[in-house]
């Protein structure tokens, strides 16, 4: 654990989480919080424990990744709602990869829920609360010089490997990997590195048998109990992980 790491100045506060400079200068402290919000946080409530089964299983997540190759901006959890990552310069661009049609994508193309894809999709969506994240080709990317080319072929060339990573991971827990989205950052020479966070809050789960949902989408269309889900994916995660809670 890196105990010499301190917490200094509030940096940006997003929908679950908070970001804070440390006293090293290539370290940043990530505060998970203990919130869970819709419509691009115009829904907007307090669910105990969600902070804390998000950072554990985006952490599991992240040292998994790393074991099989895929590099990320993670470095440790050092209690449960915190976790120390490398500062990079985050990409306004949020990769989604499905696997079978819901969400945005169902409703667009009037697609049957849940139909699988033989070929995962891969979409970028332009970061902007103001705009309400809207759907961003590469050319669009290009006009506006959100990413280089190159930049944008790793993105998608790291996204994939990402799916099938997590794709085996959640097949292991009896879980289907619907979709999910991640975020990239620069480094501070220009690599492309994983960022973010990989949770029930950027993934659509369901389980493999009863179909039932497995993520936020519990909270989105009032389906139950949030932190008795997440407490679900967390128990089985772990266990395919083979790590305590």
């Amino acid at each position: 654990m890196m105990t010499a790491v301190e917490k200094g100045d509030l940096l940006y506060t997003g929908k679950a989480k908070e970001m804070y400079a440390t006293n090293d200068p290539e370290v940043l402290w990530v505060q998970y919080l203990d919130q869970a919000t819709a419509l691009n946080g115009k829904r907007k409530v307090v669910v105990d424990q969600k902070g804390r089964l998000n950072n554990r299983i985006s952490s599991l997540i992240f040292k998994d990744l790393a074991k099989h190759g895929i590099p990320n901006h993670f470095i440790d959890q050092p209690s449960d709602y915190v976790q120390l990552v490398k500062r990079v310069k985050m990409i306004p661009l949020e990769t989604v990869v499905r696997n079978a049609a819901s969400g945005s994508f169902e409703r667009k193309f009037a697609v049957e829920h849940l139909t699988k894809f033989t070929t995962p999709v891969l979409e970028f969506f332009y970061k902007s609360d103001a705009l309400d994240d809207p759907f961003i080709n590469d050319s669009q990317v290009a006009a506006l010089n959100v990413a280089s080319g190159e930049v944008v072929a790793e993105m998608k060339r790291q996204a994939l490997l990402v799916n099938t990573r997590l794709q085996a991971i959640f097949a292991e827990m009896g879980v289907q990997l619907v979709d999910f989205k991640i975020e990239f950052g620069l480094t501070a020479t220009g690599k492309v590195l994983l960022a973010d966070e990989i949770s029930p809050d950027s993934c659509r789960l369901v389980d493999e048998k009863t179909q039932k949902s497995l993520d936020k989408d519990v909270f989105r269309k009032n389906l139950g109990d949030l932190t008795t889900v997440y407490q679900e994916v967390l128990q089985r995660l772990a266990t395919v992980e083979g790590s305590q809670q």
